[in-house]
């Protein structure tokens, strides 16, 4: 893929930090309600909080997943970082893609068969927790940059003679 020029670059960045704390944010949201409706005695509180949650489920939770999956995937595939250049990159990647597809076929079904009956079981509870450690770890590998280049990366600094400390003086996407 030809690299994004430098505002292209910024603004997709951009674009993608936000789609993807919206996620996060989605997914803590979706913990909140399952909690209460999990916790709760109310039969009334029960449904309205699983009403809540369809309406997350059918209208965000795809639209925000597959953003934040296919932006991720054009800037790494964009930028020097590449997608299979650097171990965290490619740790991002694999969890965005498992966690897409969860949401997508597990967590949207269950959160639909739980509107339907007015009351969920605690599998709505642990996957929005289980998605939430994912998201925060995925954000800490983002900032942090652990880890070494994977050994495509290492052949292709190799062959080409620099990294991509040498294309740019800071070290951003």
């Amino acid at each position: 893929m030809k690299p994004l020029n430098r505002s292209a670059r910024r603004g997709l960045l951009v674009a993608h930090v936000s789609i993807s704390v919206s996620w996060l944010g989605l997914t803590v949201g979706l913990l909140a309600l399952g909690i209460t409706a999990f916790l709760t005695d109310d039969p009334a509180t029960a449904q309205a909080t699983t009403r809540a949650m369809k309406v997350f489920g059918d209208w965000l939770l795809v639209p925000v997943a597959l953003l934040s999956l296919s932006s991720g995937l054009v800037l790494a595939l964009g930028t020097p970082w590449g997608l299979a250049r650097h171990r965290w990159v490619w740790t991002k990647y694999w969890l965005t893609l498992i966690t897409t597809a969860l949401s997508i076929f597990s967590l949207r079904p269950g959160i639909n068969e739980a509107a339907l009956r007015g009351s969920l079981d605690i599998d709505l509870v642990v996957a929005p927790s289980v998605a939430t450690a994912t998201y925060l770890f995925i954000t800490a590998i983002s900032v942090l940059k652990p880890w070494g280049p994977t050994r495509r990366g290492r052949r292709l600094r190799v062959s080409v003679g620099k990294g991509v400390d040498e294309r740019s003086p800071r070290r951003t996407a």
